[in-house]
């Protein structure tokens, strides 16, 4: 059976075939792990996927191939683990008490989150590119990672309408503008990461009170 990243119903991603390491203090082997997941979180940004090597990621941790696979089975298996490093870290913190427009303005969080993890955003936009073919090991979690944030930006948009402070809408027009919205926002993070002159929050901030203007009831 084929290793690779799956994704859970909220778009996390399930980690199958890692092998987890059978040596030495469990202290160090967690502090080895967290080291490999980040170089390799800079060369899949810096190379893709596919340009990527086991051996290059290796190098930059100091480590070899074969420590690699002790960890992480395959290069999917360590895929895996970098996106379920970047799913966790780039989720705002507090987000899950908030509703409505409420829980809206809080992308901002994440914005911001992504103007200091400039690596973290340009991991997930080459990978996105990338998964647009159909066998790269990405494309489920891509294809979950979307639609569950698209589903989670209707059900707060519904909670918006629901409590008056946007115009009724149905469900199509919802998945609509959940669409628009999110789309918006990583063209904007594309953008930035072209042009450093880019200023993403400022940017942001004009399309969400752009946004908000045009939903008001």
């Amino acid at each position: 059976m084929t290793v690779g990243p799956g994704t859970t119903s909220d778009g996390r991603v399930e980690q199958q075939g890692v092998v987890r390491p059978g040596r030495g203090p469990y202290r160090k082997g967690v502090e080895r792990r967290s080291a490999i997941v980040r170089s390799a979180t800079q060369v899949f940004a810096e190379r893709g996927y596919h340009g990527a090597s086991l051996r290059t990621i290796g190098e930059r941790v100091g480590v070899s191939s074969a420590s690699l696979v002790q960890y992480f089975g395959t290069k999917e298996g360590l895929l895996a683990a970098v996106l379920e490093e970047w799913a966790r870290e780039s989720r705002p913190a507090g987000i899950d008490g908030l509703r409505g427009l409420d829980w809206i303005r809080s992308m901002r969080e994440a914005m911001l989150f992504n103007a200091d993890h400039p690596g973290l955003i340009e991991l997930f936009l080459t990978l996105t590119a990338e998964a647009t073919s159909p066998d790269h090991p990405a494309r489920p979690f891509v294809q979950q990672r979307y639609a569950a944030v698209v589903a989670e930006h209707v059900v707060h948009l519904r909670e918006a309408v629901a409590d008056g402070e946007v115009a009724a809408m149905g469900d199509a027009q919802l998945r609509q503008e959940a669409r628009l919205f999110v789309a918006a926002m990583d063209g904007i993070e594309l953008q930035w990461l072209l042009d450093p002159a880019v200023d993403l929050l400022e940017l942001f901030d004009r399309l969400l009170a752009q946004t908000l203007s045009r939903w008001a009831p």
